[in-house]
């Protein structure tokens, strides 16, 4: 008896804990989307991505124009000058390799700059999350823009348009559908939104 008693106790006093906890989540891409300095940033980002693309490219046409010229003359040409042509096509194509790794590769250029540019930004958007929970005593905020795979998420406890509202983002020209608008209620008032989240 004691046993299914203290069993009951603690199922209780679980659910009670469980229930003290606010949960909220947000989506990040959403947030990024409406922030103008990102897209201004992804704008760069693509600008120096195509500009670097098209230098490797030409760097790559050298040495098929190379190739092509040297299947012409590789019947006049000595032995010697075969070999001397042929390594200095090696050499182009390996330098056009190392330009490719250097700008798009593991570390390389353009990692370098999305983390000079984005960085800063993901930083700002990260603190406000965490304002935003100290402030509402949310015990977990996830991102539904995330790696997290959520089946269902309750309109009400997106606080995206939080997050956006402390970055000081515009509320007339946001992008995407606000969570609020997708559950149907678009114009429902903020602090009663916030008074339901528990």
């Amino acid at each position: 008896m004691k046993k299914v008693f203290f069993t009951i106790t603690v199922f209780f006093f679980m659910t009670a804990m469980v229930q003290a906890q606010k949960f909220a989540y947000v989506d990040t891409q959403y947030i990024l989307d409406n922030i103008p300095e990102f897209a201004e940033a992804q704008a760069q980002l693509d600008e120096l991505s195509n500009q670097w693309q098209k230098e490797i490219e030409a760097k790559f046409a050298e040495v098929d124009k190379m190739y092509k010229d040297y299947q012409a003359q590789s019947v006049l040409l000595p032995e010697d000058m075969k070999k001397k042509k042929e390594q200095e096509i090696v050499d182009k194509e390996k330098e056009a390799k190392n330009l490719q790794r250097q700008r798009f590769g593991k570390d390389g250029d353009l990692f370098k700059k999305r983390q000079e540019l984005v960085k800063p930004i993901q930083e700002k958007v990260y603190n406000a999350i965490q304002e935003i929970a100290t402030n509402n005593n949310y015990a977990v905020i996830f991102d539904k823009g995330g790696s997290l795979n959520m089946m269902y998420a309750n309109p009400k406890y997106d606080v995206s348009d939080d997050v956006l509202d402390k970055l000081g983002a515009s509320l007339g020209g946001r992008k995407g559908k606000s969570s609020k608008t997708e559950s149907g209620g678009g114009t429902e008032p903020k602090p009663a939104a916030k008074g339901d989240r528990k």
